[in-house]
């Protein structure tokens, strides 16, 4: 369904160019929910924003690789076939809805806008649907909801006003980037339970970004770690938390919080923190926090290799 091929995206800062994301490949297949995994500046945002080349023009984002959906790469689409694709065939829940939401228009506005571009409804089955969709994600004043503005609402009602116009359409593809940050767990639990009816009515495929390793337990079936821009491990969900083979993977197994854990003893942490673009050297960029790290780390870069069936990680020392 989605293919991402050795995809690299450039900014220019401060004169030179710096990659966030540099060589990232993974699939998501049709009725697959796949988890982008990593700490905040891995590029896992970055990436999905690519798919859909939703990058300002300020930005002058330079991208190269391959995105293809159902067989078309998207980097060579033009604007009007990309705007076609938009909230239509791949539709993305934003991390920021306060941002995200237009505080000009009402939210009835905002999300009938989704099907008077990518359908014919007349209005009065469009309202209908936006209110049904409303109440779907949980929001119980669905009919007065619609003609209130973003800034009357709290912060998980946006997040869930953001799920409702990412469902309107019933994409093919879901883009998630943190959907349920801002929800109490009783509604998150009620979201991902949507999400997973929506795959099983239609055989949705979902890009899953999270920081929850519940959330990756519960919902994925396959999991790609980054680190600093690149693929570092990927997986299926049981070999992840079975056996995760990278180091990285590892540290962030280990600052888990656990049922366990001894009352008032420190929670384990990763040393350090994520290297920014541009300030990365030669070798394994996580050889700086990595206690396995030797000399052969920090002078050449691991390829991506094959450490089990279905199972690769980009390490000297796997396992």
């Amino acid at each position: 369904m989605l293919e991402v091929n050795n995809l690299k995206v450039e900014f220019i800062s401060h004169g030179r160019r710096v990659a966030p994301v540099d060589g990232v490949s993974f699939r998501v297949d049709v009725n697959e929910t796949v988890g982008l995994l990593g700490e905040s500046g891995c590029g896992k945002s970055v990436t999905a924003l690519s798919i859909l080349r939703l990058f300002p023009m300020a930005s002058k984002a330079l991208l190269s690789g391959e995105i293809n959906f159902n067989g078309r790469n998207l980097l060579q689409a033009n604007d009007a076939a990309l705007r076609s694709i938009r909230g239509k065939d791949i539709a993305m829940i934003f991390q920021e809805p306060m941002t995200s939401l237009n505080p000009l228009h009402r939210i009835g506005k905002q999300l009938g806008e989704m099907l008077r571009i990518h359908t014919d409804l007349p209005q009065q089955d469009i309202h209908a649907k936006t209110i049904a969709m409303l109440q779907r994600v949980g929001l119980s004043r669905a009919e007065q909801l619609v003609d209130e503005f973003p800034h009357s609402l709290s912060g998980g009602m946006r997040q869930r006003v953001m799920i409702a116009m990412a469902l309107l359409c019933r994409p093919e593809v879901l883009i998630c980037d943190e959907p349920t940050t801002a929800l109490d767990v009783t509604i998150q639990a009620q979201i991902l339970d949507l999400m997973r009816d929506l795959q099983r009515e239609q055989k949705t495929s979902i890009l899953m970004i999270t920081h929850d390793l519940g959330v990756v337990a519960e919902m994925c079936q396959r999991v790609v770690v980054m680190y600093a821009g690149q693929v570092v491990e990927e997986s299926s969900v049981r070999n992840l938390f079975d056996r995760p083979a990278h180091p990285y993977t590892q540290a962030l197994m280990r600052a888990r919080p656990s049922l366990e854990s001894v009352p008032g003893a420190p929670l384990t942490a990763i040393p350090g923190a994520v290297p920014p673009p541009g300030s990365i050297g030669a070798g394994c960029r996580f050889a700086a926090r990595c206690p396995k790290a030797d000399a052969r780390c920090t002078q050449a870069m691991p390829a991506l290799d094959a450490v089990a069936p279905g199972h690769t990680a980009r390490c000297w020392y796997p396992g």
